[in-house]
């Protein structure tokens, strides 16, 4: 390899480095309820039948979620201005969509966390004492810290999520089957089992909206950096974060 060839791709390596960070964070918002609670419920009541189901929905949605960085690095702008081109009435529309779920979606997973952060901690608060705590930690560090630290602390837990999920996955494939003996699927195709699959893939990966949100994390990568990533990168970028 020449000289020319390896810094150029020294210099293409150095530069994705400076793209890296909405796609972990977008992974990062997408993990929630569905993650946590449905899917763990879902192997519990149905086994590995929904599996299937789990990958369909989060193919189906890749391009709506993928639109979001490759406008963002294409245009330079976030996705509300482009729809604002569109019309007033699609800021309207996406106001009252983020209204209408906002309140629900922030309280369960609150909720949630509150739960892990007892259990991992071992102090015995109420829900709504640890979601205080939770929301206002997030709070200080998206006002005081902004883009930059929610891009550091981030890609620290997106890190150990992996490395988590790795052994977990690697420790149930080697300590016997999923399914305990005498286990008995429900049925599937009923109105609960229809009901609980749509409640599942509804938020799975995430709702689609998050891309209106990427889009914005793309544009402080760049203020963060002064760099301006290239599609190839944005789009490396978030299916690092989409696949990872």
């Amino acid at each position: 390899m020449s000289p020319s060839s390896t810094g150029q791709a020294d210099g293409g390596h150095h530069h994705f480095l400076k793209s890296l960070g909405p796609g972990l964070i977008w992974a990062g918002a997408a993990i929630g309820v569905s993650h946590l609670v449905q899917s763990t419920r879902a192997g519990a009541r149905f086994g590995f039948a929904l599996v299937v189901v789990v990958l369909l929905a989060n193919l189906l949605k890749y391009p709506f979620f993928e639109f979001g960085p490759r406008y963002a690095a294409a245009t330079g702008e976030n996705l509300l201005e482009g729809y604002r081109r569109l019309g007033r009435w699609t800021l309207w529309l996406y106001f009252a969509l983020t209204v209408g779920t906002m309140f629900t979606v922030e309280a369960a997973v609150t909720v949630v966390c509150a739960g892990l952060a007892a259990q991992l901690f071992g102090v015995t608060l109420t829900p709504v004492a640890w979601s205080a705590i939770l929301i206002a930690t997030c709070a200080l560090l998206l006002v005081f810290g902004r883009y930059p630290l929610l891009d550091s602390a981030m890609k620290g837990i997106i890190i150990v999520l992996a490395v988590s999920t790795i052994i977990a996955v690697t420790a149930a494939l080697l300590h016997g089957p999923a399914e305990a003996p005498g286990f008995q699927r429900p049925p599937l195709w009923d109105l609960a089992g229809i009901s609980f699959i749509v409640a599942l893939v509804g938020w799975m990966p995430s709702a689609i909206d998050i891309s209106v949100w990427h889009s914005i994390w793309t544009l402080e990568r760049r203020k963060q950096t002064g760099h301006a990533p290239s599609l190839r990168h944005a789009l490396l970028d978030f299916n690092i974060g989409y696949f990872g």
